[in-house]
């Protein structure tokens, strides 16, 4: 399993994914960008602030996309593990964004 940490101007207090609960979770395997960070925009949007998205996808540029996804949208990305050709990212909403 291969850690990537979030960037340094979000980052959260890591925790692994075991620890981490999410209020919604999206399947984003075999969907190729920019379709995984279109859904989860559209997911976080259904969130309150404070509440944690999990998403699934198997697009290996997907890491650097969710890292940019949540610097530029103001929100945290909490975990970001690559396992088995699947990325499993929790992104915490912050504000109304």
């Amino acid at each position: 399993m291969t850690d990537t940490k979030p960037s340094a101007s979000r980052r959260g207090e890591a925790a692994p994914p075991a620890a981490l609960a999410a209020d919604r979770e999206l399947d984003c395997k075999g969907l190729l960008c920019p379709l995984p960070v279109y859904q989860a925009a559209r997911g976080i949007e259904a969130l309150q602030p404070g509440q944690v998205l999990r998403i699934e996808c198997t697009d290996p540029g997907s890491i650097k996309d969710f890292e940019a996804f949540a610097r530029q949208r103001g929100h945290t990305l909490l975990s970001a593990e690559t396992s088995g050709g699947v990325q499993v990212f929790f992104i915490r909403k912050e504000g109304d964004r």
